[in-house]
């Protein structure tokens, strides 16, 4: 059942750092969903990718190889994710575990964000369109399914960055049910930042929905897959009447590492399709067919 009114998201600017043990890494995660949790949030979103900090914690040999890295984490992943399903339920909350790269059946490997809702289940979204990085480098798999995930206040859609950059996904998932899209990202430059950012926004103005973006921040040398991080969080809407002229509602400073945090009003994406300036939801392209 779905719950009535206002929802507060939190959506980090995650820094990604040196960790000397796990417990160093539980502490820290602890204290950022803590905070979260505090403020009274009850959806919390990390970026793409925020686990690989966890590589950290091997050999120098294992953090300077690509392969060995991936390998290597899969140890931790129960630790992971029993983490962040244990921090759901003892703060009542919804949490998107930004990704974790996670190894199939065929030895290959997927960049998996997962939610865990407060009851203990969980659920995840594969990125489905690869970067160059992850297609050349780090042969990184492409997800084959566009999913949308039930909570308590609705359904949600997950776009892991490139992803945003799509404009067919996130209309799948708002055409099945999705009014709020959650985007992971990870850039390394200010140019991808402001790719996904344009991407989420011009999803959340085509769709009439939210987008919420969340990214690493901070410098992290010892590791070739994000040594470098650029963004900043955000919570883009519809541009009509009731909602921010400029389509955003929150965004956090330039590569600080913080929460940025926003109240949505869920019933508010149905009003604004029935009754807005304009109608981009209902008035979706796919209707025409262009040329003979």
């Amino acid at each position: 059942m779905k719950d009535a009114g206002t929802l507060r998201i939190a959506a980090a600017q995650y820094d990604i750092g040196f960790l000397q043990s796990w417990q160093a890494y539980d502490d820290k995660i602890k204290r950022w969903v803590g905070l979260a949790a505090n403020r009274g949030s009850r959806l919390l979103v990390f970026p793409e990718y925020f686990s690989l900090e966890l590589a950290s914690l091997f050999p120098e040999e294992v953090r300077k190889s690509l392969s060995r890295q991936l390998e290597a984490l899969q140890s931790l992943l129960p630790d992971f994710m029993g983490l962040y399903a244990d921090l759901a339920a003892q703060h009542t909350l919804h949490i998107v575990a930004g990704t974790f790269p996670v190894r199939q059946a065929n030895g290959g490997y997927r960049n998996r964000s997962f939610l865990f809702r407060p009851d203990g289940s969980s659920d995840f979204q594969d990125k489905l369109q690869m970067t160059r990085f992850e297609n050349e480098h780090w042969l990184i798999q492409a997800g084959d399914e566009i999913k949308v995930c039930d909570t308590s206040f609705g359904r949600i859609g997950i776009d892991v960055c490139y992803d945003s950059e799509f404009p067919m996904i996130a209309r799948r998932q708002v055409e099945m049910g999705a009014d709020l899209i959650l985007t992971p990202s990870c850039t390394d430059t200010l140019a991808g930042y402001h790719r996904v950012r344009i991407g989420c926004q011009a999803r959340a103005l085509e769709n009439q929905c939210y987008v919420v973006q969340s990214p690493t921040v901070g410098n992290a040398p010892w590791a070739q897959a994000v040594d470098t991080n650029i963004g900043a969080a955000a919570v883009y809407t519809p541009v009509d009447h009731g909602f921010p002229d400029e389509g955003i509602l929150a965004i956090g400073e330039l590569n600080a590492a913080q929460w940025v945090y926003a109240d949505i009003a869920l019933d508010d994406i149905a009003r604004i399709r029935q009754h807005g300036q304009v109608f981009n939801y209902r008035d979706w392209p796919g209707q025409f067919r262009f040329g003979s």
